[in-house]
């Protein structure tokens, strides 16, 4: 049976806890896996792309203007979402991570539940995102919180990009 325990989503770093380090372990997991599945293999956060790293080493400098959504069990962080700050009538998700040994417990979907109440009360129109398009179960997520697939606003390739009304 899954362990489905409650866990707490605080706005970092305000509410979490004074022992908790933030997300930067979570932001680690993040961008190591996801180099991976790039191609383009790390052996750790010092092999990382520059803005990457610095999200990993200093997460409160690097985003000082955008909500960084941490989800706790206990004192621990396990999983972690940042909702950028307000631009013409939206605001974006981004780097949703649950820690893989806490994945299965409904942690994503809480995060994105939070950040889609702090949009509301932002009054923005929508939510934007975008994912990996390798990223199946992300995207199923997302499809099952309301988001649909949109025209890319990102160059990048193998991204799809998806939003919601509010």
């Amino acid at each position: 049976m899954t362990d489905r325990r409650e866990v707490d989503v605080v706005r970092w770093p305000d509410e979490a806890p004074s022992s908790q380090n933030g997300p930067a372990e979570l932001l680690a997991g993040y961008h190591v896996q996801t180099q991976a599945e790039k191609g383009e293999a790390v052996a750790g956060v010092d092999e990382l792309p520059d803005r990457y790293r610095a999200e990993v080493i200093e997460p409160q400098a690097a985003f000082a203007d955008e909500l960084v959504l941490l989800a706790l069990s206990g004192d621990t962080a396990v999983g972690c979402l940042v909702v950028t700050a307000p631009v013409d009538g939206h605001t974006e998700i981004k780097r949703l991570w649950t820690d893989p040994a806490f994945r299965g417990r409904g942690i994503a979907s809480t995060l994105v539940g939070a950040a889609l109440a702090h949009a509301a009360e932002s009054g923005v129109s929508t939510v934007r995102l975008s994912v990996w398009k390798w990223r199946a179960g992300a995207i199923a997520l997302y499809e099952r919180l309301g988001f649909t697939v949109t025209e890319s606003w990102d160059e990048r390739d193998h991204l799809v990009c998806m939003e919601r009304a509010m």
